[in-house]
């Protein structure tokens, strides 16, 4: 049987995008540091550009690399500081309410199952014990028993303090020779198709910087309003559990709950021994519920979905598929392949509709 040259091409091609996808998979673990330096220097490399532009010629690009990184790093470390209050405010919080809640639950539960014939008996004495010993706990054997209860070794935490030194340096050569890295990249393409890919990368670029850029503005605008809502009610933490939920919204439901559950668990602590639970649950549902619809129905439909034309549900089934496939890596890289993807697909989509293939079957 004879293959065309058109045949072969494409059969080349997808070898070749065979071949690098098994690559990925199999080097994903050794590929984290280097993704996760990749996706930063391609958000960052126009901040470095701009300060090279700023400084006409006479700052270095080495002290520009270097500004924009350290200030990064800053604010990472910052964003991760907002757990440090929540803890110690919550921690004496709870060692002072977990005994009554266990027995106020138990007295509940106890009565109501009842209702239905089962008669359980919960061992309230042996569960306070239990509770206690973890939370009088320091922080170093809470973290020792952690790794211990996770099956975790010393290689996972040798591995995780390789990637947190790994991941700046690889950051900073990148931002350094990120244009030349990408000039490489770019020769590999055959000069007859370097036009075609030209107009599709910067398409793809595109959609990708709108859709951060309008991401960072809901994450932005979120922040605010949780931390204005929850401080309106009297929350004592009701800034560092604002701006962690309208950050972590970039993880779509999942940062949504799990700012959820720091207000509801922050409330229920501080406000047991004021106006009990009543308050701690008419002020999650009225500031998250609010919250939810703005960003549903106002903020990423306007700032986000017409910009980019990526749906949530896209970006929901991205990660998900791309992390089960490639594990951490696969959601690190998923938003911007599904920006690729969506390229490809407009461009398919038009390529269809000017097809002989989709003419014929209109006349038929």
């Amino acid at each position: 049987m004879q293959f065309t040259s058109t045949q072969k091409r494409a059969a080349l091609w997808l070898a070749l995008l065979l071949g690098t996808l098994v690559t990925l998979w199999l080097l994903a673990p050794v590929l984290t540091p280097f993704v996760v330096a990749a996706i930063l220097a391609y958000a960052l490399t126009p901040v470095v550009d701009w300060l090279d532009r700023l400084g006409r010629g006479r700052l270095p690009r080495l002290l520009a690399v270097l500004l924009v990184e350290i200030v990064f790093l800053l604010m990472l470390l910052a964003l991760m500081l907002l757990v440090v209050p929540i803890l110690i405010k919550q921690l004496p919080l709870l060692r002072e309410q977990v005994p009554p809640m266990l027995d106020r639950f138990n007295a509940f539960l106890q009565p109501f199952l009842s209702q239905f014939g089962l008669h359980m008996s919960f061992d309230v004495a042996g569960l306070k014990t239990f509770a206690m010993e973890h939370l009088n706990a320091n922080f170093e054997d809470l973290l020792g028993r952690l790794l211990a209860s996770a099956k975790l070794g010393g290689s996972v935490a040798l591995s995780l303090v390789g990637n947190a030194v790994l991941i700046p340096v690889v950051l900073f050569y990148l931002l350094m020779e990120w244009r030349r890295f990408m000039d490489l990249l770019l020769v590999l393409v055959p000069p007859r198709l370097r036009a075609v890919v030209d107009s599709f990368t910067l398409e793809a670029d595109g959609v990708m910087g709108q859709y951060l850029r309008g991401q960072l503005l809901v994450m932005v605008v979120l922040a605010v309003y949780y931390s204005a809502g929850l401080a309106l009610f009297g929350l004592d933490l009701a800034l560092p559990i604002g701006v962690f939920t309208g950050l972590a919204v970039a993880i779509p439901y999942l940062g949504f709950g799990l700012g959820l559950i720091l207000a509801t668990l922050a409330g229920f602590l501080e406000f047991s021994a004021q106006a009990g639970h009543v308050s701690a649950l008419v002020m999650v549902a009225v500031v998250y519920g609010l919250g939810q619809l703005l960003e549903s129905f106002f903020l990423t439909p306007r700032l986000v979905g017409e910009r980019v034309g990526l749906h949530p549900l896209a970006v929901i089934f991205a990660l998900l598929a791309f992390g089960h496939v490639l594990g951490f890596v696969g959601v690190l890289i998923a938003l911007p392949l599904s920006a690729v993807m969506l390229v490809a697909i407009r461009r398919g989509r038009l390529a269809y509709l000017h097809s002989a293939l989709y003419r014929d079957s209109g006349n038929a």
